[in-house]
């Protein structure tokens, strides 16, 4: 038995390739996978496609869809604590941060399993002798490429829409940590999913990725990772297709932080902003922008703050922050480090690998503060995905706002304030896809993520993330057909 899911069966690869999987606490080997080609991809697709002709998944009744996520989110908290645990090993996240992301899992399949049958289209006011509708139908066979940071949570965005809706996957982990991804779907397969609607192909992007946009017959591609890798899935969509595409391609996402905000509080969150999964967040606020009054004070505490965070094993109990996902990894944010001190940047603490010999083994960074930033500098404008924040300098609630918005990413920011107004204001003009206002993170499945700009394509979350795995189709039928008379001869 291999780890590879298609058509109903669990299967190893074609060509019996594998792959390590590393724990980046301490470089340790997890396990080892089965690792696809182009091949494996192809027939994962075929049945996907037969499926979706053959089976009468995408006709069911939109209850019993909905039963089956139903099913799915129970299994996921019966098993919370096994899925949570492998996830820290996989990712290096903290355990209680793991166990928070299989909960919000379970809430995917929920909310879209009480969604699924309560939009049953809409009527069209056209004429008394005339029925004309709108109804919503499945896309088809979906690729769903997941990134490495959240792993079972990005997942689940794509996975739970796409089965409400009726379609039929073939869903590809990162190759770095595709483990939680793997219990899923056995969870899909313990609830009941016919064969061939949930398939799972594990490998690298640049072999089972390219092979997977490209298939001929994919209909949609829903994929969130890095923009390099996302413009080539467009390039790759116009030129197979056209097909439908969702892109979640990141962010450079600001935190503003004014001076009547409520000190502890905007210090505090800024930290879960940074750092929260060691900065390997799409949404991290590793833009800090603090209003000149409260500048210096602000920096001094939270550099202070910052040098208190516990890193090490994930599994442990106090620690706060695990290691970056891999080796490469480290290097690039490690290369970012240096960039920003060469562009002149104030390194105000971090910047280095910890020294304790405990976590040597391990892809540790120290949470990394640069001040004395500006809008030209590489390191405020790209996307580090690293415990590395920058913080600027502003006077005015107009220069806030322009320097939030002088990005080529808009996924998400925060407002911090204890004035309602200005609050509302900033929020209505930050061109970003979420705005937290006295907070930062948090997310409902109710509610659509997605981002302006190079942040991306499409949403997902909430009724639009269901909408992306739909068709409309308008039916219109004519209750007293006649002869039209356009023709006279």
């Amino acid at each position: 038995m291999g780890e590879l899911y298609i058509d109903g069966e669990w299967t190893q690869a074609a060509a019996g390739g594998r792959r390590d999987v590393v724990n980046p606490y301490d470089a340790s080997l997890v396990t080892t996978v089965d690792e696809a080609d182009a091949t494996d991809v192809d027939r994962a697709v075929r049945a996907a496609r037969r499926a979706f002709a053959e089976e009468d998944w995408a006709d069911l009744p939109t209850r019993r869809r909905a039963d089956l996520l139903l099913r799915v989110h129970d299994l996921l908290l019966r098993d919370r604590e096994d899925i949570a645990r492998t996830e820290t090993l996989d990712t290096g996240k903290t355990l209680a941060e793991a166990r928070i992301d299989v909960e919000d899992v379970a809430n995917a399949f929920r909310y879209y399993a009480e969604l699924a049958g309560k939009d049953g289209g809409r009527v069209v006011d056209v004429a008394p002798d005339v029925l004309s509708r709108v109804v919503y139908q499945p896309v088809g066979v979906c690729a769903l490429i997941a990134p490495w940071n959240y792993p079972l949570l990005q997942a689940s965005w794509k996975v739970a829409p796409a089965l409400a809706a009726g379609n039929t996957f073939v869903l590809k982990p990162s190759e770095t940590t595709p483990l939680t991804t793997i219990m899923m779907i056995r969870l899909i397969e313990e609830a009941g999913a016919p064969p061939g609607v949930a398939n799972l192909v594990l490998g690298s992007g640049a072999t089972v990725g390219a092979a997977l946009t490209r298939h001929p017959d994919v209909d949609l591609v829903s994929f969130t990772g890095g923009l390099n890798t996302g413009r080539a899935i467009m390039a790759a969509a116009a030129a197979e297709g056209p097909r439908n595409i969702a892109l979640e391609l990141g962010g450079k996402n600001p935190n503003i932080v004014f001076a009547d905000a409520d000190f502890d509080a905007a210090v505090d969150y800024a930290l879960d902003a940074a750092f929260l999964h060691s900065g390997q967040v799409c949404s991290a606020g590793s833009r800090l922008l603090v209003e000149d009054s409260l500048h210096d004070r602000f920096v001094e505490a939270y550099a202070e703050r910052a040098r208190a965070i516990r890193l090490g094993n994930g599994m442990e109990d106090g620690i706060e922050s695990g290691p970056l996902s891999s080796a490469e990894h480290r290097e690039k944010v490690e290369g970012y480090i240096a960039l920003g001190k060469k562009e002149g940047a104030r390194l105000v603490t971090g910047g280095t690998r910890p020294d304790d010999p405990a976590l040597s083994r391990g892809f540790f960074l120290l949470p990394t503060i640069f001040a004395d930033c500006d809008r030209s500098m590489r390191i405020v404008q790209e996307e580090v995905f690293g415990p590395v924040v920058t913080v600027e300098r502003f006077r005015t609630e107009d220069e806030a706002v322009e320097l939030a918005n002088d990005t080529r990413y808009g996924l998400a920011g925060g407002v911090w304030t204890s004035e309602a107004s200005r609050a509302q204001r900033v929020a209505q003009r930050l061109r970003h896809g979420t705005v937290w206002i006295n907070d930062f993170h948090p997310y409902v499945p109710q509610a659509e993520w997605g981002g302006f700009g190079r942040s991306g394509v499409g949403r997902e979350l909430g009724p639009t993330g269901l909408r992306e795995y739909q068709e409309a189709k308008h039916i219109y039928q004519n209750l007293a057909p006649a002869p039209s008379g356009w023709f006279k001869g």
